[in-house]
């Protein structure tokens, strides 16, 4: 089925953002909203991208989307999220970074520290500091999945506890209304749950389109964590845990 210019437009702004508003898409095209909301429809019926009420964004469910395409999703969200989660890291300390487009960012806004060892279960983070002479880079043994570069599986489980470290900094998939923190790998969930286990101080870094997104496995509490940097926290519940739970609540967008 061809697919119209303004259509193509559409799902390119979504790739790029992650989501997308009706009256956004009405001011961009200077059509009425009952256009873009047709719009929506017809590609929704194409499983091209996932309706909410207001406005679109790429599904979501048990198949997680592909990496590359995942960097693009509000990209610079993340690049925001990376600065202020690498803010909070100081010099002359451990951290540990689990895989995802979100951690890649704070690992490009970790290069100017001093005297880091940072152990990443992936080869992508590893990738980007390897190059700095201030940072030790410890990359964790097993399995690589092909299609992000994730180390999994019970021999990275074993390689994680072998240390203690001063920050974990986690990335997820989805977030649940009540602040579950889930994944779509049991294997990479795995990992992420030894890594928060064995940190002094846990950092959850996401962007708010995970707030919209579904996947099936659990990872944990976001009670469980003691910093959450996100762009902005729409989810009411979820702020009210962060309060209740004396979490830190950095919004990059505020």
């Amino acid at each position: 089925m061809l697919i119209s210019p303004r259509h193509s437009e559409i799902l390119k702004l979504i790739r790029r953002h992650g989501r997308v508003t009706v009256d956004d898409l009405v001011d961009r095209f200077s059509v009425s909203s009952q256009t873009i909301r047709k719009d929506l429809e017809a590609l929704s019926r194409r499983n091209q991208v996932m309706r909410f009420h207001g406005g679109a964004m790429l599904p979501s469910g048990v198949v997680n989307l592909e990496y590359e395409k995942r960097r693009q999703l509000a990209h610079a969200e993340k690049d925001t999220i990376g600065r202020a989660v690498a803010e909070l890291i100081p010099d002359n300390a451990s951290v540990f970074l689990n895989v995802g487009t979100t951690t890649e960012a704070v690992g490009n806004h970790l290069r100017g520290h001093k005297n880091l060892m940072v152990i990443a279960d992936n080869v992508n983070v590893a990738n980007v500091l390897r190059v700095n002479p201030g940072l030790e880079v410890i990359i964790a043994g097993g399995v690589v999945r092909s299609s992000d570069g994730a180390i999994v599986g019970e021999a990275a489980v074993d390689f994680v506890r072998q240390f203690k470290v001063d920050y974990a900094i986690i990335g997820v998939s989805a977030i649940d209304r009540d602040g579950s923190l889930m994944d779509f790998d049991f294997r990479e969930v795995k990992v992420a749950q030894a890594i928060m286990a064995n940190a002094r101080n846990i950092v959850l870094a996401a962007d708010s389109t995970k707030f919209e997104r579904t996947a099936p496995v659990r990872i944990a509490g976001i009670e469980e964590v003691d910093f959450f940097v996100t762009d902005h926290c729409g989810n009411e519940e979820v702020r009210k845990i962060c309060e209740n739970c004396d979490i830190r609540l950095i919004e990059t967008q505020i």
